[in-house]
């Protein structure tokens, strides 16, 4: 699979992943799940949100999807870990098993909440 090099822009703003998925076999999920966690880890990333089952008030969800967010301190940061072999190997078991959306954002970092 090719991917295409997104123009990453110079600057402290966080970027986010993204990533609505349904998975078709649970053990191949979680071998991807495990190896996507290092990966994203040691390019900088933190989950926010992994593998929810979302509540959807609004529009059209496919049954079963779920969703994850990752933050990585810098587009360059995720960009990188996209385009990383240690990535490549959990994209090598995502492609027979998963179907999946990422969406890629750039954004604030996200605060606690004082509540």
């Amino acid at each position: 699979m090719q991917h295409v090099r997104l123009n990453a822009t110079l600057g402290a703003m966080p970027a986010y992943l993204v990533s609505e998925f349904g998975v078709a076999h649970e053990a191949d999920g979680r071998r991807y799940a495990d190896l996507a966690s290092v990966s994203v880890a040691k390019h900088g990333g933190r989950y926010v949100v992994q593998g929810a089952a979302p509540l959807v008030p609004e529009g059209d969800w496919p049954g079963g999807f779920r969703v994850s967010i990752v933050e990585f301190p810098a587009m360059e940061d995720l960009l990188a870990w996209y385009e990383s072999a240690e990535y490549a190997q959990a994209l090598a078991v995502r492609t027979s098993t998963m179907r999946r959306r990422l969406l890629i954002v750039e954004g604030p970092k996200l605060q606690p909440s004082p509540f």
